[in-house]
């Protein structure tokens, strides 16, 4: 499907920044692991997922913020105005309050502006997104409302929605800004969403033999789609289609992390291990490295167990943070991540309770 409706340009959009972290833009300090959970964690995850399955649904993409800092809403308005995007979607994440403390209020909603020199195609892609997301979380469905001056809305000039994906100050709801499913699935079903806009069929995934080889000096969509899914897995890097020396550098250490043959070359091997999920998951221990370890961490430490550096290298403080998650949740405390652990871990939301 890559490149199947390049005509349809999508641009992605996260609020705020996280390096540093936008000030006022977290949660109440989380307890257990005495941190907060600042927005852009979430925004920024959600929006790398939301790009890479635009892509795989066959659309061109325009990463609006690729910065890891706060960047200015007069320059990314610029930027999206000069793009001539069909649409661009933004990544938030709404807060109640003094935002020092948690209350109950709770849910996601999609906004749009009045504003917009397209309102009416802007309402409607709303709907579609608030309607696609509500196939992929279980998260209570506020619906769609307006929100205007907001540059990102109002002064871009191509249709735009705006999602905010739950509230930082729900303590259940802040939890789940660092759990990765929660963030794909506010991704996917944003794409779904954008699909049903534009009566393109939504494309769930893609087979690896699809998609061609390719290493540094390469410059096509390809290269493109395989930055954006080294993003998801947590690279920082540009999504601008060349491969070049800090995408051949990420490849390494992707392929070295997840035990593939780290020559710098993206063929069927490093393709496969980026699009596919082994299920059950593997069975994982101190000393493991790669994909399944990043994602376990972010998965306790979303349950407010401490792992240190989300690194992907299953060291001892991963190992005591699964050894608490098994004593609290009834399983061996033997640090090994296997099937049980596995099952209980992987759910979306849960973990530790508000004291």
């Amino acid at each position: 499907m890559i490149g199947t409706y390049n005509y349809y340009y999508i641009g992605g959009n996260d609020e705020h920044g996280v390096n540093p972290p936008t000030l006022g833009k977290r949660t109440p300090i989380m307890p257990y692991i005495d941190r907060p959970f600042y927005e852009n964690e979430f925004n920024r995850q959600a929006k790398n997922f939301f790009l890479a399955a635009c892509m795989r649904c066959g659309f061109s993409v325009y990463d609006v913020k690729p910065e890891l800092t706060d960047t200015s809403v007069s320059i990314r308005v610029a930027r999206v105005n000069a793009q001539n995007l069909t649409l661009v979607v933004t990544f938030a994440y709404n807060a109640y309050g003094s935002g020092t403390t948690f209350n109950s209020l709770n849910g996601f909603q999609v906004l749009y502006s009045k504003q917009n020199i397209k309102p009416t195609a802007s309402r409607l892609l709303s709907f579609d997104i608030s309607s696609g997301i509500a196939q992929t979380v279980t998260a209570k469905n506020l619906g769609v409302n307006t929100l205007n001056d907001v540059g990102m809305l109002s002064s871009v000039n191509c249709t735009a929605s705006l999602i905010e994906s739950g509230y930082m100050t729900n303590f259940e709801e802040a939890k789940k800004m660092l759990d990765p499913d929660y963030a794909k699935a506010i991704g996917e079903g944003a794409t779904i969403g954008v699909c049903n806009y534009l009566g393109v069929k939504y494309v769930s995934d893609i087979s690896a033999s699809s998609l061609l080889t390719v290493k540094k000096g390469s410059y096509n969509m390809y290269v493109k789609y395989l930055q954006l899914l080294l993003n998801t897995c947590g690279y920082n890097i540009d999504a601008d289609g060349a491969f070049g020396t800090q995408t051949e550098n990420a490849v390494i250490n992707y392929q070295k992390n997840n035990g593939l043959v780290a020559d710098g070359i993206v063929g069927q091997n490093t393709w496969k291990s980026l699009l596919e999920w082994s299920n059950p998951l593997p069975v994982l221990r101190k000393g493991s490295t790669g994909k399944y370890v990043r994602y376990m961490q972010l998965k306790l430490l979303s349950k407010l167990y401490n792992v240190g550096t989300i690194d992907g290298d299953f060291g001892t403080v991963s190992e005591n943070a699964v050894i608490e998650f098994q004593k609290e949740n009834g399983l061996a405390a033997d640090g090994i991540v296997g099937p049980m652990t596995w099952a209980k871990l992987s759910q979306i939301g849960g973990g530790r309770p508000l004291p």
